[in-house]
């Protein structure tokens, strides 16, 4: 009788395992899911300049968490080092409609009948660009940081697309508009070492600190 008891129940318990593996697989996805959909960003920004900017005299560097100089943090998805400038990269990766203008504190995301509110791009790269005037001073002129806001093709833009934003690949003839020599190779290399010099480690407590400086920031 236990014998046939435990048969029974075996593939109940089995059954109920599958579920408590796929309730935990999606509670995961579902965590994870913001982290996600922003490195899927970073990596077509990243694709983009292998396959359209060839010149070695292009230098991306990917995710970088500097010190703000008021003991909070700001987190720059990709800077783009070249002769002819520097490319301050913003990357967002929403689908849908997207309603905003340069002045607005926040922009919306539109997906059917749902709304949903997010920074204004522009101001948020706005502060990338004054950190790095403030870590750079004594090596670039301020004029040579140009702001980059890139959306993925599946963002529609419903109000008129700002200045220095652009959708899937359309930044990259922007940078190459870009074509005189302003930034000596010896300046590169020093701004490169200034910025490996002052960057915080890549790790989940850098990326956890980063987030929290922003949370506060908002409740303030």
């Amino acid at each position: 009788m236990e014998h046939s008891t435990i048969q029974l129940l075996s593939p109940l318990w089995s059954s109920l395992g599958w579920i408590l593996l796929l309730f935990f697989g999606v509670m995961i996805f579902k965590l994870f899911k913001p982290f996600l959909k922003g490195k899927l960003g970073e990596f077509a920004v990243a694709a983009h300049v292998k396959l359209y900017l060839k010149d070695p005299q292009y230098i991306l560097l990917n995710d970088l968490t500097l010190p703000d100089g008021t003991g909070a943090t700001t987190q720059i998805d990709h800077l783009l080092l070249s002769p002819y400038g520097i490319f301050v990269i913003e990357t967002k990766n929403y689908k849908g409609w997207i309603f905003g203008n340069e002045r607005q504190k926040t922009w919306t995301q539109k997906i059917y009948k749902n709304s949903y509110k997010f920074q204004n791009p522009i101001h948020q790269n706005y502060k990338h660009i004054k950190v790095l005037e403030q870590l750079l001073a004594d090596i670039v002129e301020p004029d040579l940081l140009h702001s980059v806001i890139v959306f993925m093709p599946d963002a529609v833009f419903k109000t008129p697309m700002p200045n220095h934003v652009f959708r899937g690949a359309g930044w990259i003839d922007y940078v190459k508009s870009f074509d005189q020599q302003m930034i000596s190779e010896t300046k590169l290399k020093r701004i490169q070492l200034r910025l490996e010099k002052e960057v915080l480690e890549k790790s989940w407590k850098t990326n956890r600190e980063h987030v929290e400086n922003l949370m506060h920031l908002k409740q303030s």
